[in-house]
């Protein structure tokens, strides 16, 4: 299976391109950086620090879509548009991994998947897609007088917040409880904000250092409190579970997936 990679600038497609080398049974179809970066026209190999591929890294989104199997895509918001003309024009499955979309840009996704497969995560880790479904069930089973909180913390580098995974945990929040996430959602506070509302998902965000990804939900009640936390030490588990998601993604239909597709949880919880 020949894989292309969009962002391949960043530590995401930097270490995407890595673990691609090493699985047997995927090859690199070609990488790709914005338009005019200094990174066009190296080795692909040396560039992302292993060894030679013999593949110049390019800006042509094209060019490398027409050459692959699946794409994977880790790089910012204001390039999908882009990226999905290209996945369109070459009917080429594409898994997206960039956080921080709009909500038109989410739509523009789920219009695409009607004509390619296409698996949308904001995390592709086994672990943070299991406490997405924990959280989904302990927010059903737990009264609504249990307050809801989501904290994120990331390397001082990342550009949205709160992040994609937090926002996912919040939504797996909401729909345990059959609430609509965006009159539930409380995303910063900041001054004079009263009384917690029942029912509300706050939100708090941290930015320091390089600290990888660690998500925490809390449930607090009276007298008692369960937490939820999930800590990353590498991104090495966010490319394998790409990867992963572009080999099942190869065999699929059209459609818009998520990970709990891809590692088979929705029969599981």
């Amino acid at each position: 299976m020949a894989v292309g990679v969009v962002g391949v600038g960043g530590r995401m497609g930097e270490m995407t391109v890595k673990v691609i080398m090493e699985d047997p049974l995927a090859s690199i179809a070609g990488g790709v950086v914005r338009i005019n970066s200094p990174m066009v026209g190296a080795d692909l190999g040396t560039t992302v620090g292993s060894e030679h591929l013999g593949i110049q890294v390019t800006d042509q989104l094209l060019d490398v879509f027409s050459k692959s199997d699946v794409v994977i895509d880790f790089s910012l918001p204001d390039a999908g548009a882009k990226i999905i003309d290209a996945a369109l024009t070459t009917s080429t499955p594409l898994v997206v991994g960039t956080t921080g979309l709009t909500k038109s840009q989410e739509q523009a996704l789920m219009d695409t998947s009607k004509t390619i497969p296409l698996v949308y995560a904001s995390n592709t880790s086994l672990g943070i897609n299991l406490l997405f479904a924990l959280v989904e069930q302990i927010s059903r089973a737990l009264p609504v007088d249990f307050d809801i909180e989501v904290l994120d913390f990331h390397h001082n580098k990342k550009i949205d917040s709160p992040s994609g995974t937090a926002l996912s945990l919040g939504h797996a929040a909401a729909r345990g409880r059959d609430s609509n996430f965006d009159a539930i959602a409380k995303l910063s506070r900041e001054g004079d904000v009263g009384r917690r509302k029942e029912g509300e998902i706050g939100f708090a965000a941290l930015r320091g250092g390089n600290v990888i990804g660690e998500h925490s939900v809390i449930f607090a009640g009276a007298g008692e409190r369960i937490e939820l936390a999930h800590k990353t030490s590498g991104r090495e588990i966010y490319a394998s579970g790409a990867l992963r998601a572009a080999h099942w993604l190869s065999e699929q239909s059209c459609g818009l997936y998520t990970m709990r597709d891809v590692l088979g949880l929705t029969s599981i919880i």
